[in-house]
């Protein structure tokens, strides 16, 4: 799979709902040894909206599909982690404008304006045990893959390596936003549930175009 349409998006954003549910309690869990617990919650009702509203998307423009998946996520689900999400996809979208597919070196500026957008709006940087743990290390990867003429689905097999990759690092690092922030060194050792979610998300895509 060389590039993607309106209707893979669509099945993503499908793909995207379901490991949302089937990953709820698990999020829960990663999020409550910390957080206030309601991050399963949050992906489960933001991907949820993504999903009911890409399946009515009757136009093949996928920036506008992906831009407007976000502002209904923003909606659905308007906590810290839900507007951050949506805020990644609304301006993953803007990058895509025009386009009707969607090939490797789209995808790279899909992650890049996604992370950050999210960056951006969360005040955060790498090394601050957060979502851009895992999504910068991917969006840096995936420009390297698409700038080096590597196909689709190499460079988001390479892309969720390295998001992965940045969870693991998460567990060496001290908190340094949200509730998290106030364990201090007792954040080190625990996974960041943000940079799971991250990750998570960029397999969902990964495994798609595999």
């Amino acid at each position: 799979m060389e590039t993607l349409s309106k209707k893979d998006f669509q099945a993503i954003f499908s793909a995207l709902k379901s490991m949302s549910e089937s990953q709820k309690e698990y999020l829960i869990g990663l999020d409550s040894v910390m957080g206030d617990g309601d991050l399963g919650l949050t992906m489960a009702a933001v991907f949820k909206s993504a999903s009911e509203f890409a399946a009515e998307y009757a136009d093949d423009e996928i920036g506008s599909l992906v831009m407007k998946a976000g502002i209904t996520m923003a909606k659905a689900a308007p906590s810290t982690m839900g507007t951050l999400m949506a805020t990644g996809f609304m301006r993953a979208g803007k990058a895509l404008k025009g386009k009707d597919t969607v090939n490797a070196a789209d995808m790279a500026d899909f992650w890049r304006a996604f992370t950050d957008g999210i960056a951006e709006r969360g005040k955060s940087k790498v090394g601050e045990k957060t979502i851009i743990d895992a999504l910068e290390p991917a969006a840096r990867v995936l420009a390297e893959q698409a700038s080096s003429g590597a196909s689709l689905k190499d460079a988001m097999a390479a892309a969720k390596d390295a998001a992965f990759a940045g969870v693991e690092a998460t567990k060496d690092m001290v908190a340094q936003h949200g509730r998290a922030a106030y364990y201090q060194e007792k954040s080190r050792t625990a996974q960041d549930p943000g940079a799971t979610v991250g990750a998570m998300v960029i397999q969902v895509f990964a495994d798609y175009v595999a």
